[in-house]
């Protein structure tokens, strides 16, 4: 009889929807993903963050927003601990100066839209948010200007984890109500 239950439990686990581990509002967390260009980027980064529960749409792109920020701030502190070993190599050293910098002024630009958002200038949060998303690839087009370097293999998906996430901020902000 045991096992039945543990069979129909797991049944039912397998079976259940990502939406049913929602702790804040499931709807508005799923229209409001549906507004983005990374649904599921969107959904489980605003379901994995317990602020969701109490969050209207403007919250929840507050909260695309931090995540953004914590991704540059992470990149940047990644690209500071990798000019420790450069220290013979000037050029490398200058171009991982330049991405470090970049991911700074992308987590900076950040923390502006969250400014923004919160006195309701959506028009700014956006043209800030969709600057923070350009800086990664200044950061790839340093490397480029310098043939014989080679792109760290470690910061494409950084790159790409930062355009998406504020890609998704974006598609958030543009829904929000606009005041002229």
């Amino acid at each position: 009889m045991t096992s039945k239950i543990l069979y129909l439990f797991l049944f039912w686990l397998a079976n259940l929807q990502p939406e049913a581990f929602v702790k804040g509002d499931a709807s508005l967390i799923k229209k409001t993903c549906k507004s983005t260009k990374y649904y599921d980027l969107c959904f489980f980064s605003l379901k994995s963050d317990p602020s969701s529960a109490n969050a209207d749409q403007k919250g929840l792109a507050l909260i695309m927003v931090g995540i953004g920020m914590a991704n540059a701030t992470s990149t940047s502190s990644y690209l500071a601990s990798q000019l420790i070993g450069t220290a013979k190599d000037s050029t490398l050293k200058r171009v991982l100066k330049g991405c470090e910098d970049k991911y700074a002024y992308a987590s900076d630009a950040l923390q502006s839209s969250a400014q923004d958002l919160a006195n309701e200038a959506y028009d700014y949060a956006s043209m800030h948010i969709t600057a923070a998303s350009d800086y990664p690839s200044v950061c790839h087009n340093l490397f480029k200007g310098y043939p014989r370097l080679v792109y760290p293999p470690e910061l494409a998906p950084r790159e790409a984890g930062l355009k998406r996430l504020c890609d998704v901020a974006l598609g958030i902000v543009e829904n929000l109500d606009w005041k002229w």
